[in-house]
């Protein structure tokens, strides 16, 4: 087990990677998998890994939407043996229990981790397209300030591993809606040669972070393509494509 860390002291955050040797190349996904054994036997290793019992992981039923749950201990356990326990019909989760680990299932998508050290808050974000132009993000964090007391100066925040610009064609449809948004131009291309446009989703995402009061220089963003590396998964390459899980969990001290 080799996950990419992006946090570590009291806050261990990161994102699994394909990993060859492993069963199913380290697929986490039981919805997207050959065998759910397998993805059993990478999650036990995630949990030796981390120090964290499957019994504190919580994992959401993903669906492209813009909703987002907080997770308490009545929570604990949700969607890490069993897909049908996951939150229902949830894209982001955020909590302010120690020692749980929460976590986003992506294979090009945008995963968004954050913690916020003076509320002692973790968070998880997945961000697709679709995510995206319905502005997940931004409505998470104005929810975070607004109603769980949050400023914004005081989080951390690492964009993962996703599909790149480059890799990331879309149709007319799908960029109308990121013009729509009012400040994605400058992250959108037009290909006339194939009269397509490409998106930078990570930056598309990274400016609904600006705009929702987070400092440039707590921003962090792994630039690997999932598409081209090695190390990813990719729904748009491989439509059967294993998944990677962005997890954070915050110890106590």
């Amino acid at each position: 087990m080799k996950p990419k860390i992006y946090m570590n002291d009291h806050v261990l955050a990161g994102m699994t990677m394909k990993e060859p040797a492993r069963p199913e190349s380290n697929n986490m996904a039981l919805h997207s998998c050959e065998s759910q054994e397998k993805i059993m036997e990478n999650r036990l290793a995630l949990s030796d890994w981390a120090g964290v019992p499957l019994s504190r992981f919580v994992l959401a039923h993903q669906t492209h939407s813009d909703r987002f749950h907080k997770v308490t201990a009545d929570d604990f356990g949700r969607g890490a043996e069993h897909a049908d326990t996951a939150i229902p019909d949830t894209d982001a989760l955020y909590t302010f229990e120690p020692d749980v680990l929460i976590g986003s299932f992506t294979a090009d998508c945008v995963p968004v981790i954050f913690s916020h050290d003076g509320a002692g808050l973790t968070g998880v974000i997945h961000s697709g397209w679709q995510g995206t132009v319905k502005e997940i993000t931004p409505k998470l964090f104005r929810h975070l300030n607004e109603v769980e007391g949050c400023d914004p100066g005081g989080f951390r925040v690492q964009l993962g591993a996703a599909l790149s610009q480059e890799k990331f064609e879309v149709n007319r449809d799908v960029y109308e809606k990121f013009r729509a948004l009012g400040y994605a131009d400058e992250f959108i291309e037009y290909n006339e040669a194939t009269g397509k446009w490409h998106i930078d989703n990570q930056r598309t995402v990274e400016a609904q972070l600006l705009q929702a009061g987070i400092p440039a220089d707590r921003i962090s963003i792994d630039r690997t393509c999932t598409f081209k590396s090695p190390d990813g998964f990719s729904y748009r390459e491989d439509k059967k494509a294993g998944r990677h899980l962005s997890f954070i969990v915050r110890k106590k001290r």
